[in-house]
Order: C-alpha cells, then structure tokens, then sequence
C-alpha cells in the first residue's frame, strides 16, 4: 500500500491526543494510518477550502483532528493536523474552523 502523505501534529493537536484515553489515541492513530493508504470520506472529510478533519467513533463518541495541507515540499505532502475535540453535536464548531484556519495561516506565516 502507498502511503499518499505524511501526518504532523501542531503542539495543541499533541496535547489533544495525550489528555484522551489510551484506548481512544490508538483508535485515532489507526484511523489514520488508513487514511493515509485510502480516499475514505468516514475517516478523513473535508470541511471547506483549506480545512480537512481525521474522523473516529470509539464507543459512541466522536473524536475530530481538524487538519490542513502543505504541499509545498518537492518531496512529499504533509497533513498538519491543529487541533482536536470530542464532537457533541451533528455540526461542526464555527469557531472550530475558524481555530482551524488561523493556525493554517500561522503556520504557513512562519514557514515562510
């Protein structure tokens, strides 16, 4: 299987994933490893222009990592992922989102 890109963690998307239950991280870190090897819109969706969001259910919850992409490399496509949150309602968080795409405009700020 092909790997399609790589997966790095902003510091707040790290802590997310440390307060959450072991349990729960493995699941998380699974799902993603396959995204990363297939086009499957239940573990990873794109929200809008920029945004994207890895997608778990682990015991009737939802677990989101909201994420961008940096294809400014030659060499390979990275995912950053920003954040996390534990989905209570069918919609997603505006100020999620928003959260979202200041840390993508941050990152790409000092990357520059």
């Amino acid at each position: 299987m092909v790997v399609k890109f790589q997966v790095q963690f902003l510091e707040e998307a790290a802590q997310f994933l440390e307060s959450i239950e072991e349990k729960v991280r493995y699941k998380i870190y699974f799902n993603i490893k396959k995204a990363q090897v297939t086009n499957d819109k239940e573990l990873f969706k794109k929200l809008n222009n920029e945004i994207w969001e890895f997608r778990t259910l682990y015991n009737k919850t939802h677990y989101r990592l909201f994420a961008f992409w940096d294809k400014t490399g030659k060499a390979e496509t990275v995912v950053i992922s920003t954040h996390g949150l534990i989905k209570k309602t069918d919609k997603t968080p505006v100020a999620d989102l928003e959260k979202a795409e200041r840390l993508r405009r941050l990152y790409f700020e000092q990357k520059s």
